[in-house]
């Protein structure tokens, strides 16, 4: 067509400014024809952005045309600048995007299959779904290929304009910290051999150690009132004696069985095979370590049994007590009071944790010390366990507090003078025989 254009109308012969013929020295040449030659390369590099765009206007698919836009040539030079770099990234952007890539491997998607449950691509319709879900995966990984080529072939351009263009979410960036261009091989066995070199949990010793806590204390208890129950109420008195007795004579039964054979152990030559002297102390830490977590959890658990007597919902093993309810000074109240009943409870508590307290340190038998192991109860655990205990215990007095409201109610005019004053009043009255029958 008569409008038709080509590569040879757009691009055409440069003119070039007529030379000057003066009378100049050859200092005046010379930076006279720097100017010339800096104003001709900015003319060059001016037409070549101008015919570039044209260029690339012409190669554009109708549909990203906008016919009401203004004409190329006719933007500022800015303006111009910027749309051929924008121009030109998308052109770029959708060659890269062309580009066939590397398709999935089928090994991969066996492997993604191997780790779903069998029952559930059993039947038709999961088969169809399994399907639809590797088709998913495929598109998916083919995306994120594009998007990695893309991201590695070209640079984007600080351009506003381009973010607004572009629908797709950035690329997720790789962890903090984790430098995935390294081999961990050779550092995976340097740790290995470290560990196990200074990891002394990992010593035979440690294992014979365990066994013995695990035999001593998988079925034993500081304080048992499992049984309280069936042997009927006790008073709050009774209840804080039986518990410090249990506390004293558990304790002496864990230090000559379970305290003697670990004592018995370390007095062998075997117990340190394979602990150099620098480690020593170490190994006698992770010795300590590992005693005072046996402790602790065998008054933990114990703890934890002893306020699940108390469990509102579960009264089976709830320990009675014995409670008197006395007059005095013209006032009905419980013996020992309901405050006292609390204190009594908490007291146990309170007596499991002053338990296994003394335990000497390994170092300190051997060589007549005075360490002790950590076997303290934990903060937290005490102060769930006095909690929950409130709580119960709240909860199990709503019936003797309505038990002792119903006398009130029924006897105390009894006691409180109104009985008295009746009595003063009718015989002031001085009534007849029958009436006083």
């Amino acid at each position: 067509t008569s409008n038709k254009r080509t590569l040879r109308t757009l691009f055409r012969a440069t003119a070039l400014p007529p030379p000057v013929i003066s009378e100049t020295s050859p200092s005046q040449k010379k930076l006279l024809a720097y100017h010339r030659g800096k104003e001709q390369q900015e003319m060059i590099n001016q037409l070549l952005i101008d015919r570039a765009l044209e260029v690339y206007y012409i190669t554009m698919d109708e549909t990203d045309k906008d016919e009401t836009a203004a004409p190329v040539t006719e933007l500022p030079s800015t303006v111009r600048k910027y749309f051929f770099i924008q121009s030109y990234y998308l052109f770029l952007k959708k060659c890269v995007q062309s580009n066939p890539v590397v398709p999935i491997q089928q090994q991969w998607l066996r492997s993604v299959l191997a780790m779903v449950p069998q029952s559930l691509m059993e039947g038709r319709d999961r088969e169809l779904l399994t399907e639809d879900l590797l088709k998913e995966i495929v598109r998916d990984y083919e995306k994120s290929m594009q998007r990695c080529v893309l991201r590695r072939a070209l640079i984007k351009p600080d351009i506003e304009e381009l973010d607004k263009l572009e629908e797709e979410a950035p690329l997720p960036s790789l962890p903090l910290g984790m430098d995935f261009s390294s081999t961990w091989h050779n550092s995976y066995i340097r740790a290995k051999k470290e560990i196990i070199s200074t990891l002394h949990i990992l010593h035979p010793t440690m294992k014979t150690l365990l066994d013995f806590g695990y035999t001593a204390f998988f079925n034993f208890l500081v304080v048992d009132f499992s049984s309280s129950r069936l042997k009927g109420p006790v008073d709050c008195k009774s209840f804080k004696t039986d518990a410090s007795l249990s506390c004293s004579k558990a304790e002496g039964e864990i230090m000559s069985t379970w305290h003697q054979r670990v004592i018995g152990l370390f007095t062998q030559s075997e117990a340190l095979d394979g602990v150099k002297l620098d480690q020593l102390e170490s190994f006698y830490n992770c010795v300590a370590v590992l005693m005072s977590n046996q402790l602790k959890e065998l008054l933990q658990r114990t703890t934890k049994v002893f306020v699940k007597l108390f469990d509102s919902e579960d009264r089976s093993h709830l320990p009675l007590f014995k409670m008197d309810l006395t007059f005095d000074e013209n006032r009905m109240e419980f013996y020992p009071s309901l405050q006292d009943l609390e204190e009594a409870i908490l007291f146990v508590v309170d007596c499991i944790g002053h338990t296994l307290q003394n335990v000497q340190t390994i170092p300190a038998w051997l060589t007549g010390g005075t360490a002790t192991l950590d076997a303290e109860l934990p903060a937290h655990t005490v102060q769930w366990a006095k909690s929950t205990l409130k709580r119960s215990i709240k909860d199990n007095l709503e019936g003797p507090k309505e038990h002792f409201k119903g006398y009130v109610e029924s006897y105390g005019w009894l006691v409180d003078g109104t009985a008295e004053e009746q009595i003063k009043r009718f015989v002031a009255e001085q009534p007849s025989f029958d009436e006083y029958t």
